[in-house]
């Protein structure tokens, strides 16, 4: 059965090391006839990116090209819907953390007795405070050649 194709689709960022264009992984639903069960499926698009507005981990919308720009870049970024740590349910507008809303994590957490190890999401700052000292998703990456390097803007091959 063929996948029926899209012109916009949703997608998360991953490193990149092509210019000017970023990794989407769109996961799609495929039915599997014979378990009658759904499965994800991963697909890889790169994104002409030129503006690099999306980093690693960003939920982006990406749109078809009306023509590639290359064999590669079929489609371009339209916007980043969430950045990083930041998903917010379209339906109710609350916060969500995973599968749960953030208000009612806190409801749990004051049932139970809050811990001091528990995060804060109120009086977090925002994404980007931490750039340059320990967030480092803005930085060009590169093809990781050797098994001794350890810098985190290398991507395995």
């Amino acid at each position: 059965m063929a996948i029926a194709r899209s012109s916009m689709l949703l997608g998360k960022c991953f490193p990149c090391v092509k210019k000017n264009a970023s990794k989407i992984v769109v996961k799609r639903m495929v039915l599997d006839k014979n378990l009658l069960m759904y499965f994800d499926e991963e697909e890889t698009y790169f994104a002409h990116d030129p503006n690099k507005i999306c980093k690693t981990n960003d939920i982006v919308l990406i749109e078809e090209l009306p023509q590639k720009l290359t064999k590669l870049i079929t489609h371009r970024v339209m916007e980043v819907v969430f950045p990083h740590g930041d998903v917010t349910d379209p339906i109710t507008g609350k916060k969500v953390i995973r599968t749960k809303y953030r208000d009612e994590l806190e409801e749990t957490a004051e049932l139970y007795g809050k811990t001091d190890r528990g995060y804060d999401y109120e009086s977090a700052p925002p994404r980007g405070w931490q750039e340059d000292k320990k967030d480092f998703s803005h930085l060009e990456t590169y093809h990781r050649y050797s098994a001794d390097d350890k810098n985190p803007n290398a991507v395995d091959k």
